[in-house]
């Protein structure tokens, strides 16, 4: 990105610790038409009314303006609303970020993986817990269909994001004997695979992700360390002896693996609550005060002093124990 006069005069956007924001996650909206069982709390009710396509771009222009450079659009489920594509193309035209990002499940993606490619999205994570549909529905509901997301995973290979991610959640007792045939699948569509812990928001048994990798050695995927990273969270392991040819396996564990020291990321909820931590509960209700009238400067005031009280690191620890509850998963965009 070229500065400006106007960009090199505004502070950098940072938390309280002094980690640079550069990194905001943007739900869509809470709907979804899978019931992931470590996702979708059955009781949760979604917001009376999610941020506009205008207010949307908006406030992407602002977190822009203040530094953020990349921009995941998540939900829910972002591709059930009907402008994503508009969305992605408004996000990606905004002066200052340099990659649009999508999270889906997949069902979609077959019919939208070109028009979301032509409106820029670079960056594609899809959500992929099990090669088996009867497995599928178990996890995620009846309305999950595995034919639909594995041709989802296909037209997207077959457009050439220059990062293709399959996201797998690993739920002791219900996926753990597929881990290596998942990377295999990956690996063969030109994509990563990537690993993540369970987290406190809903049901499951959790795997620890060194447990993750033991298993991987064992059903033959051999692994080795390496310097590959994003974005995010995950650190990344390069397969043994590919040479420069080597594909990657990505891990992201939240529990037993703790990256709050590298933490780049803020959210922004589909009805515009604006959260600082993954693992807490407060939020700054941004969408309100769009609604209300509040000028760009009075967002950015709103949004640096949320910031300037983000904690060190996560307690997700303590949710898992019962001492304090979590926001639900699909409420806050992951």
């Amino acid at each position: 990105m070229k500065s400006t006069p106007e960009t090199l005069s505004i502070p950098p956007l940072q938390d309280a610790q002094g980690r640079l924001i550069a990194y905001l996650r943007l739900s869509l909206t809470d709907r979804c038409n899978f019931r992931c069982n470590y996702c979708s709390p059955s009781e949760y009710e979604e917001p009376s009314s999610v941020l506009t396509r205008p207010e949307l771009a908006r406030l992407v222009g602002v977190f822009a303006r203040l530094g953020v450079r990349r921009v995941r659009l998540t939900g829910g489920e972002p591709t059930l609303r009907k402008d994503l594509v508009a969305i992605a193309g408004d996000v990606g035209a905004t002066l200052g970020v340099e990659e649009v990002a999508l999270t889906t499940n997949g069902h979609r993606l077959a019919e939208l993986a070109r028009p979301l490619r032509a409106a820029g999205v670079g960056a594609l994570n899809v959500s992929l817990d099990t090669l088996r549909p009867e497995r599928l529905g178990a996890i995620s509901g009846r309305g999950a269909r595995l034919a639909d997301v594995l041709a989802g995973v296909d037209a997207a290979a077959a457009e050439g994001f220059p990062h293709l991610k399959l996201n797998t959640v690993v739920l002791g007792g219900v996926n753990e004997d597929e881990l290596g045939d998942l990377v295999r699948y990956a690996w063969a569509r030109g994509a990563s695979p990537r690993f993540i812990e369970l987290m406190p928001f809903a049901q499951g048994t959790p795997v620890p992700t060194a447990r993750v990798k033991a298993l991987l050695a064992a059903q033959g995927v051999a692994l080795e360390p390496c310097e590959k990273r994003g974005w995010g969270p995950a650190h990344y392991m390069r397969e043994r002896g590919a040479g420069a040819a080597a594909r990657h396996v990505g891990f992201i564990g939240a529990m037993t693996e703790n990256f709050c020291e590298r933490c780049n990321r803020a959210r922004v909820a589909a009805d515009g609550g604006f959260q600082v931590c993954l693992g807490g509960e407060a939020q700054v209700p941004l969408g309100a005060l769009l609604r209300g009238g509040a000028s760009d400067e009075a967002l950015e005031v709103s949004i640096r002093q949320a910031l300037a009280h983000k904690a060190p690191r996560h307690h997700m620890e303590e949710a898992s124990a019962g001492l304090v509850k979590l926001r639900p998963m699909m409420g806050i965009g992951g």
